[in-house]
């Protein structure tokens, strides 16, 4: 197996070889980010490899479900679940989240998605790849309404979107009931622009706590003590 084709975490590990996007950093960043501490249940939307599922239950004592619309990545990730410590706790379905909507019935404390986040740009070639990378399938209001639905009135829903269109995402939010109450701004080094946000909504109003955090430092040159820390319990070399 080429060493694209799985990715090794200290606890887990996950094999990608049918994946259309690869283990990457805006997945690393929200499974490590998002708050867990009152989580009994999880949804993960879209869930590729199923790697924030497996980040989720290595956090909590959580039953979590993973929905993945497309077969080979809800296959792969099925995999990865079976062969990880949490396999009792994990489970993933093959479905979207439109259909998944419709026909749960229970609750959920937390719901955590790295959604597809390009709108009207320029598909991939590859079917799978355009899949994972837009929003057809799922555009971000439907995201949004469906959230609302399947949370409880405590629960909370965080996501990672880029800088451009997470404004939007916001308003939408607010527009549906839920409200931003945790927002960090990512910058990938010290001399770019933020963008990506980490953001976590909830049914009940509070004070938006906000946070920065930059990835990698130029002039040690090494990853931030900030990164370090967050992605820790993670990340073999951290």
């Amino acid at each position: 197996m080429g060493r694209n084709n799985y990715f090794q975490f200290k606890h887990f590990s996950i094999i990608q070889e049918n994946a259309a996007f690869k283990v990457g950093t805006d997945a690393v960043l929200l499974g490590s980010w998002v708050n867990i501490s009152t989580a009994k249940t999880i949804l993960d939307i879209g869930t590729g490899t199923g790697i924030i599922a497996l980040m989720m239950a290595q956090r909590s004592n959580a039953r979590i479900t993973g929905i993945e619309i497309e077969k080979n990545a809800a296959e792969e990730a099925t995999g990865n679940v079976k062969n990880s410590p949490w396999n009792q706790r994990v489970n993933i379905l093959n479905t979207s989240f439109q259909d998944f909507v419709k026909a749960h019935t229970g609750v959920f404390d937390l719901i955590v998605s790295n959604p597809p986040f390009f709108t009207n740009s320029q598909k991939s070639k590859c079917n799978l790849l355009a899949l994972a990378r837009h929003n057809d399938l799922l555009p971000h209001a439907r995201l949004v309404i469906g959230a609302v639905e399947l949370l409880e009135r405590k629960g909370r829903l965080a996501v990672i979107l880029p800088a451009e269109t997470s404004p939007g995402f916001i308003e939408m939010a607010e527009n549906n009931g839920l409200h931003l109450i945790r927002q960090t701004d990512v910058k990938p080094n010290n001399r770019k622009k933020t963008n990506r946000f980490l953001m976590e909504f909830g049914k009940i109003k509070e004070i938006t706590e906000k946070s920065s955090l930059i990835i990698y430092d130029d002039e040690k040159p090494d990853f931030t003590d900030d990164y370090k820390w967050l992605t820790r319990d993670f990340y073999l070399n951290f």
